[in-house]
């Protein structure tokens, strides 16, 4: 994926505020919002806590489905398949997620906190869609 690409990946769901990961869990899906992001090192990254079950499933599986509707385009969505790559010793990306998101360190996002988890999306391959089911592929 280009550069470009994961900006407009990043900018389309930034502006939808709110993005789902689809992982495994066992052989049924599961699904959860989140809603922080950020580019670093041309890397898209995503936090969690380690001790959620998303963190089990991820390393069990890394393979998922990022997807976000933004209704001030028209309804216009993005799919976005991928595998999320554990970077948990990267602490300078870690401290641009803090730098960036006022709010992270009420909710225990801290660099000194063992249990801040950080991915990075790999193998991207991300489409755009309209109301209208028209799809547009990013690279």
């Amino acid at each position: 994926m280009s550069k470009d690409g994961i900006v407009e990946i990043q900018n389309f769901i930034k502006e939808a505020e709110i993005f789902y990961i689809a992982t495994l869990n066992g052989n049924k899906p599961s699904c959860r919002p989140f809603g922080a992001t950020i580019i670093y090192n041309d890397k898209l990254y995503f936090i969690t806590k380690k001790h959620k079950l998303v963190t089990e499933q991820i390393t069990s599986n890394n393979s998922v489905c990022i997807v976000a509707c933004d209704k001030s385009k028209d309804y216009e969505w993005i799919r976005i398949n991928c595998q999320l790559i554990s970077d948990d010793d990267n602490m300078d990306a870690k401290q641009v997620f803090l730098d960036t998101y006022d709010d992270l360190d009420e909710e225990g996002y801290r660099l000194d906190n063992p249990d801040f988890q950080i991915f990075y999306a790999d193998g991207i391959d991300a489409t755009i869609y309209d109301y209208d089911g028209n799809e547009r592929r990013l690279n």
